[in-house]
């Protein structure tokens, strides 16, 4: 093959090299046909002379060898590649011409042969090489000639035609070299397409692959051609290639269905049955040959992520601005509310500087809350053993709310270790806790606090369940957004943050179903 670190590796490319290797072939031809010739001169269809030449048999017999020879020597050698074609020619020039002259000139017919040898070497040589070539081929054709008018006699004729097919030379090693620029050209230009394509192909290949929207190719019976591996995920299922629709999603195919009879480009909302997820979908008509559609999977859950992303962006970047300048005054509120309480001793007095403390304190209390979102990545995980530290965490809790004994129970069971930053996990149990307390009966037993395995490898599901009304149906989809909520003294961000604290440390947050109460699950991961 070719050496990487030679010159003609680096100047002619595998198509150069074939070229050769077919006119090299061509030349074997010619070799095998001229040796056999020479074997039958009797014979009507020798191409040669009928006078026995004692060298015919000779030159023809060399000539197989070294036209054998070149073969091979191409085979195993990739180098010197003008080199090896202008031996080539010269051999080729050189056997013809002493067979012209042996076969009588011009009239043998062997120097058409020439004129191919030159088309073959205009179509395969570089640059001037192929006017060296005819110019060699002129000078073989003129001293053949001249040598016959010498020994033979002159006839003004036969130079005649000499110069016709000399010319024709010339002729004929141009045109074929212009063809085989433009050949090269087109080539060339073909090969940069190819290469763009592929690139473009590949890119394109890449964005699809690593896009979070699912892309798929449907015929117009609905059957799948081509999908990216993200619609596998919003599906729910295996690979669904070369399958009809209807068998994911029969929801989806009716859209589909509806589209095709309709039109439009509104995107209609539909359900993955295997995934669970609610999915926005669009369907986009194609300009292919089979009129294949185009649809376009996004998930709404992933949209609304973003947007809950964006407005804790744009709200801790506003209470970094004024946080420092709200808890300033309200301090100074609430240390000149204590000292008008010591001193003050009307009853109506007392009851106004009730109200302005309370909502003081709440006014902090929500600061306080919101600056938590700041720290939510600064997690630091740890394994916390639930077996000791939720009983822990109770005491503590009936202590500081003043709980009576008995109200909020505990069952573990499982490996009941959970990955998570302590003091995330205790602001966000302590929410929890609250809230079910706050809504439930606050009997023995109205709290409880599950610990199972979860229904994933390496998870672990924490319950806390109340006894109380549960969760309206209204309120399912809003009791995690910032600043909702359904009580008077509440701030709206409790469960908000127990959510992206559970986010942050790679945990989630759920409320699952009420039938009996409450029941929001923390799952998280467990050590291994």
């Amino acid at each position: 093959m070719q050496n990487a670190g030679s010159p003609g590796a680096t100047r002619f490319s595998e198509t150069h090299w074939k070229t050769l290797r077919y006119f090299n072939l061509y030349r074997l031809s010619i070799a095998v046909l001229l040796f056999t010739s020479s074997l039958f001169q009797s014979s009507p269809f020798s191409l040669l002379s009928q006078d026995r030449s004692p060298y015919q048999f000779a030159v023809t017999g060399l000539y197989l060898l070294t036209t054998t020879a070149s073969l091979t020597v191409l085979h195993f050698y990739r180098q010197r590649f003008n080199r090896q074609l202008t031996i080539q020619v010269l051999l080729d020039v050189l056997v013809l011409t002493v067979l012209s002259y042996a076969g009588g000139g011009l009239r043998s017919g062997l120097g058409i042969m020439l004129l191919v040898t030159l088309a073959g070497a205009g179509l395969v040589g570089q640059g001037r090489l192929v006017l060296f070539y005819a110019a060699m081929a002129t000078l073989g054709m003129l001293c053949e000639q001249t040598l016959r008018a010498l020994t033979d006699g002159l006839e003004a004729v036969d130079f005649f035609q000499a110069g016709l097919f000399c010319t024709g030379f010339f002729a004929v090693a141009i045109s074929a070299r212009l063809l085989a620029n433009r050949v090269i050209t087109n080539e060339e230009l073909a090969r940069k397409r190819g290469e763009e394509l592929r690139n473009q192909t590949i890119i394109s290949q890449h964005i699809i692959e690593e896009m979070q929207d699912g892309v798929l190719v449907l015929d117009r019976e609905g059957r799948v051609r081509q999908h990216n591996p993200r619609i596998e995920q919003l599906l729910g299922l295996g690979d669904p290639k070369d399958r009809k629709l209807a068998s994911y999603s029969t929801e989806l195919a009716q859209s589909f269905l509806n589209w095709c009879s309709r039109g439009g480009d509104e995107p209609v909302m539909v359900r993955a049955p295997a995934s669970g997820m609610h999915l926005s979908a669009r369907f986009v008509a194609t300009e292919s040959s089979e009129g294949d559609v185009l649809v376009l999977l996004e998930d709404l859950g992933r949209l609304q992520e973003q947007a809950r992303q964006l407005k804790l962006a744009a709200l801790g970047r506003l209470t970094a601005n004024i946080a420092h300048e709200i808890r300033n005054p309200l301090s100074a509120i609430k240390h000149a509310g204590e000292l008008m309480r010591e001193e003050s001793s009307s009853p109506t007095n007392d009851r106004l500087l009730r109200i302005v403390l309370d909502n003081a304190q709440r006014v902090e209390r929500i600061v306080s809350d919101v600056l938590e979102l700041g720290r939510r990545d600064r997690a630091h995980r740890e394994p916390i053993d639930l077996r000791q530290s939720l009983p822990l965490f109770v005491e503590e809790f009936m202590v500081k709310e003043e709980v009576p004994a008995g109200v909020v129970q505990i069952d573990v069971s499982g490996r009941a270790i959970i990955v998570f930053d302590r003091s995330h996990f205790h602001q966000v149990l302590w929410n929890l806790v609250g809230n079910a307390l706050r809504h439930s009966r606050k009997e023995k037993g109205s709290i409880r606090l599950q610990v199972r395995d979860g229904n994933r490898e390496n998870r672990v599901d924490l319950h806390v369940i109340d006894d109380g009304k549960g969760v309206d149906e209204s309120f399912r989809e809003q009791i995690f957004e910032p600043f909702f909520t359904t009580h008077s003294r509440g701030t709206g961000l409790g469960l908000y943050i127990a959510r992206e604290l559970c986010d942050a440390n790679g945990a989630q947050l759920e409320l699952l179903g009420n039938q009996t109460g409450a029941d929001f699950c923390i799952s998280g991961r467990t050590v291994e």
